[in-house]
């Protein structure tokens, strides 16, 4: 077992890393604010995060259950629906589309 203090120091390594590797983005975007590329990416991550997301999440069930592809696409459309329906909410659309997955995977 590691003596405490190697443990905190490894902590405070740890610590210091994620905090310049999360701060850095941020201090440089000052800089790029009028950058095209920035502009693009600021319209393109979200949703490129949340499809990564919704793949990630959704493989282990489509590929173990059989109705799981179906539930899947029907939550995805739904979420879909709700986004552009109600103001491209995220947080709503995408805890309707999670509600409705789960509500399926439980019930039916």
């Amino acid at each position: 077992m590691p003596s405490t203090s190697y443990l905190i120091a490894v902590l405070a390594i740890v610590f210091t890393i994620t905090l310049a590797l999360r701060a850095l983005p941020f201090a440089v975007l000052g800089r790029l604010r009028g950058s095209a590329m920035v502009q693009q990416l600021s319209v393109w991550m979200p949703v490129g995060i949340l499809a990564i997301l919704a793949v990630t999440a959704l493989h282990g069930t489509i590929t173990t259950d059989p109705h799981g592809m179906a539930y899947a696409l029907l939550a995805v459309a739904v979420t879909i629906g709700v986004h552009l329906a109600f103001g491209h909410r995220t947080i709503l659309s995408v805890g309707i589309g999670t509600a409705l997955y789960v509500v399926l995977l439980n019930t039916l």
